[in-house]
């Protein structure tokens, strides 16, 4: 059994079907990269799996865990599904440190000293153990982003939801939240990614879904998916990456 598998997901707004049945597994270890145009229901999909969207039907299914949101409820999938934003969503009156710990003491009920050794570790390891007394309005947006990404692990995930995260960076930030991520992809943490970085997708993926309108019009590694590709709609949309690069 896979660690994640969606079966025939469908989510709609109204009478408007955001997601028309997505089927997908995910291996415990995999980096999975959701491309896509923008309105194709990447974000939706991300935000379904972790409870942020109500489904119409279908199923999500956790290892050793049953289907989430029936035998697993929320609260607790999203401690083994954690999720960075492209907005950060970090307190502002909040310093970093007590950002970071606020689910591991509030939810979790862990002891401030074990949990701030590991937020320690983390915070050194993505180069900003310095700034652990520091407030959101004193970082740079990519700072913010490592300090986002470090709050969703010292949760201690089984799997990390990335939406977009580097979408509202300026272009010199965004390779300092890339690297964090590679990071942990060669730890081997279970990643699901939605991005529009190309030259990222292909080094981090292990596989790739392309989505068009609410469903996924192919799949595969990221040689089939960026070189080999006999799907036209995929052709079309890297093909204007390519030519913008």
């Amino acid at each position: 059994m896979a660690l994640l598998e969606i079966k025939n997901l469908v989510k709609n707004y109204g009478d408007v079907e955001a997601l028309k049945g997505i089927n997908l597994s995910i291996e415990k270890g995999e980096v999975v990269v959701i491309l896509g145009p923008s309105g194709c229901g990447k974000s939706t999909f991300l935000r379904c799996l972790n409870g942020l969207e109500e489904i119409k039907s279908g199923q999500i299914l956790l290892q050793n865990a049953g289907e989430l949101g029936k035998d697993i409820p929320w609260v607790k999938a999203r401690q083994r599904i954690g999720m960075v934003f492209q907005s950060y969503e970090l307190f502002a009156h909040l310093s970093v440190i007590d950002n970071i710990l606020l689910g591991p003491l509030k939810v979790q009920k862990r002891d401030r000293a074990e949990a701030e050794k590991q937020a320690d570790e983390l915070l050194k390891r993505v180069g900003l153990y310095d700034r652990k007394n520091a407030y959101p309005r004193e970082l740079s947006g990519g700072q913010k982003q490592r300090i986002a990404i470090v709050r969703s692990l010292c949760m201690n995930p089984e799997i990390i939801l990335f939406d977009e995260v580097t979408a509202a960076l300026d272009p010199e930030m965004v390779r300092e939240v890339l690297d964090v991520i590679l990071g942990l992809a060669k730890d081997g943490m279970t990643m699901l990614i939605v991005t529009h970085e190309m030259a990222f997708a292909r080094d981090v993926a292990d596989h790739v879904v392309f989505m068009d309108g609410g469903t996924i019009v192919e799949e595969g590694t990221p040689t089939e998916v960026f070189e080999n590709t006999h799907n036209e709609r995929t052709k079309a949309f890297l093909s204007r990456f390519s030519q913008n690069s």
